[in-house]
């Protein structure tokens, strides 16, 4: 049943561009301005967050555009204090949009006397009054079996493959889709199927969190056009580490498709420093001037597909169709020609 009231967007400090830019597309597609709730999220002396909307919500339908990214606690607290600003303000229903979802790393006990943060974080979130989570690759799947309520995962696979497809046009044969380890080969192979590209793998041991021992290519690479497919570059160091070790075996180039730059560290000169041609990530995650300024880091936006997914929310209709190329052809309209 299509909804009456008109979707309203609000965001915290997290990634603000990504807001407004996902506002502007969701004009374009309205017809009609949409813009940000007006409303203050700032923090006291003591670093206590404070949020209050100036706007009337009652009965709306309200998005809340807020990734949990670095600063992760901070973050999670604002979007969590602004769910609860908005439900004593009679909203008719809170869907959180969390393009990055922090904490989705410690999504199992991996060891003993170890926590799972990312089922504390759901409960968190819905305890505060959340309905919805629209959020975007999550690292583990089953993260979505945490909440107790619908979650829309949107995937980048889609979006990347039109990229490809736009970056790599005549090179397509020479492609060869690389998982950095053998947790991320769905992920890589969903990939490599809409391109119709091979797949290979980077078997990696750790001696311990942080630090690789050992890497093993499994597959030839030889003469291929590496790209390195996964969900988070955090330090990047596993990931310059694999650019090598192709290299090593063969490869004649590597390239590098990441959802989300986190990019902690030394991350950004590692890449600069590497032999990767180059590092495409999305704005899933608000990015500083180091890395707009590096060379071989290119930004793709998921403003387009956030928009569609909130309006198909709003109206009530499928966000699985998002998961098809040929509905991002339209939603990308000017950037891939194909």
């Amino acid at each position: 049943m299509p909804a009456i009231t008109e979707p309203k967007l609000i965001s915290g400090n997290a990634n603000l561009t990504l807001a407004k830019s996902i506002a502007r597309r969701m004009s374009m597609h309205r017809g009609m301005s949409v813009s940000l709730v007006d409303a203050r999220v700032e923090r006291f002396n003591d670093q206590e967050i404070f949020v209050e909307v100036y706007e009337n919500v009652r009965g709306e339908d309200m998005f809340i555009i807020q990734p949990t990214s670095n600063p992760a606690n901070d973050n999670l607290m604002e979007l969590l204090i602004i769910t609860d600003a908005l439900r004593r303000s009679s909203a008719g229903r809170i869907t959180a949009v969390i393009p990055y979802f922090g904490y989705a790393r410690q999504d199992r006990r991996a060891k003993a006397r170890t926590p799972i943060s990312a089922k504390l974080v759901a409960n968190l979130i819905a305890q505060a009054g959340v309905e919805r989570v629209l959020t975007l690759d999550l690292h583990a799947a089953q993260i979505q079996g945490f909440f107790d309520m619908p979650v829309d995962n949107l995937y980048a696979s889609p979006v990347f493959a039109l990229d490809i497809e736009h970056h790599f046009k005549g090179k397509m044969a020479d492609l060869m889709i690389v998982s950095p380890d053998v947790g991320g080969v769905a992920r890589a192979r969903e990939l490599a199927k809409r391109i119709n590209a091979p797949l290979s793998i980077v078997d990696k041991r750790r001696e311990k969190a942080g630090e690789v021992a050992e890497m093993t290519v499994i597959g030839s690479v030889e003469g291929k056009t590496c790209i390195i497919v996964d969900d988070i570059c955090d330090t990047a160091g596993t990931l310059c580490k694999a650019a090598e070790v192709l290299i090593e075996n063969g490869a004649k180039e590597v390239h590098s498709y990441i959802t989300h730059g986190v990019l902690s560290g030394p991350a950004v000169e590692r890449i600069t420093k590497s032999v990767m041609k180059s590092l495409v990530i999305t704005d899933s995650i608000e990015q500083g001037e180091k890395v707009r300024a590096a060379s071989n880091i290119r930004i793709v936006p998921t403003a387009p597909i956030f928009a569609q997914a909130i309006l198909n929310i709003w109206n009530g209709t499928s966000v699985s169709s998002l998961f098809e190329t040929d509905t991002l052809v339209p939603i990308y309209e000017g950037m891939y020609s194909r």
